[in-house]
């Protein structure tokens, strides 16, 4: 290498340091200077985003030392030189990174992690009712979707119910997860309403890894939280606190939820201070009195007895012609 590509290289090194240094001292001075200005309000409010961000690490969704960029060193920045003068552009991994983060913080269950709201088929459904039903449920949430700046501006969430286990609740409020992550890049946490008071009641342990202020935090914060299959859990004084705690917080702040239940609002066995709350800022979208599962297996075992009767079909044949 010559003189000058020596130094060329020099020079690059030169700017990634001078770029991790200058947004380093840069948020440090905006931060100092806007501290003098911050009323308690405001200073409560960046103890919430402090502790959110921090309960995010502590879930993983930092990258490993063995994903960083081989293209900006985990820096998300790449620094390149033009007409002689060094500059620096925004590192494809910095997106990518973020989708991770978000899909990772998500927490969709396995089963649901790849559906899609285009994939969803009304043929599910054995009776035109449910087809009708379940039609009338795909237009409402596709407004919904088509419209959500304005829904998440107003704090706007859905009530998907159904009396039957199985009739694809949580399959749609899944895809929605998906659709808002991946297209929408929001910040979404799916929770079963048994789990979130598991996992409440786990951070009592000595050796937990959690506090529950911290579990809270992630419930109260994310843009849009989904929690499933809400009014199965047993109604106890402190089942109503905690709920109420984590609903009242998303109410006051206009955080979208989004919940799915056996259980219509009218009949939820929970406090008015907190059926009130879901009922104002919830659309209902009702959906088939009929299970998907009980079709699919019925469909599942009709296939399999066709085939062992092509098989033993077969079979009858080949002897026919050997004899």
């Amino acid at each position: 290498m010559d003189v000058i590509g020596q130094l060329r290289l020099i020079g690059l090194c030169v700017m990634q340091t001078w770029l991790k240094y200058w947004t380093a001292t840069t948020q440090i001075k905006t931060i100092a200077e806007r501290r003098e200005e911050m009323t308690l309000e405001d200073k409560l409010e960046e103890m919430k985003v402090s502790r959110k961000w921090q309960s995010e690490q502590e879930l993983g969704t930092a990258l490993k030392d063995s994903d960083v960029c081989p293209k900006c060193g985990g820096t998300g920045w790449i620094p390149y030189e033009q007409d002689g003068m060094l500059f620096a552009k925004e590192c494809d991994c910095r997106e990518s990174d973020l989708m991770s983060r978000r899909l990772s913080f998500a927490n969709i269950p396995d089963t649901f992690k790849d559906k899609e709201l285009k994939t969803l088929k009304t043929s599910v459904y054995a009776t035109a009712d449910g087809k009708q039903k379940f039609l009338t449920a795909c237009n409402i949430v596709k407004r919904y979707i088509d419209n959500f700046d304005d829904m998440l501006e107003a704090g706007m969430g859905l009530y998907i119910v159904s009396r039957t286990k199985g009739s694809g609740k949580t399959r749609m409020a899944a895809s929605i997860a998906n659709e808002l992550v991946k297209k929408h890049k929001k910040q979404v946490k799916f929770a079963v309403s048994t789990r979130i008071l598991d996992e409440i009641r786990s951070t009592w342990k000595k050796d937990s890894e959690y506090a529950e202020s911290r579990l809270i935090d992630q419930l109260c914060l994310a843009d849009v939280l989904i929690i499933d299959d809400f009014g199965v859990e047993r109604i106890s004084p402190w089942v109503q606190e905690k709920f109420y705690n984590i609903i009242n917080e998303r109410y006051i702040h206009k955080k979208v939820t989004i919940y799915t239940s056996n259980v219509p609002t009218e009949e939820l066995n929970y406090e008015d201070r907190i059926t009130s709350r879901i009922k104002e800022v919830s659309y209902l979208i009702e959906f088939p009195e009929e299970s998907v599962r009980d079709l699919i297996a019925k469909r599942h075992n009709k296939e399999m007895l066709e085939k062992l009767a092509e098989e033993a079909k077969g079979r009858s044949a080949g002897k026919s012609i050997s004899t």
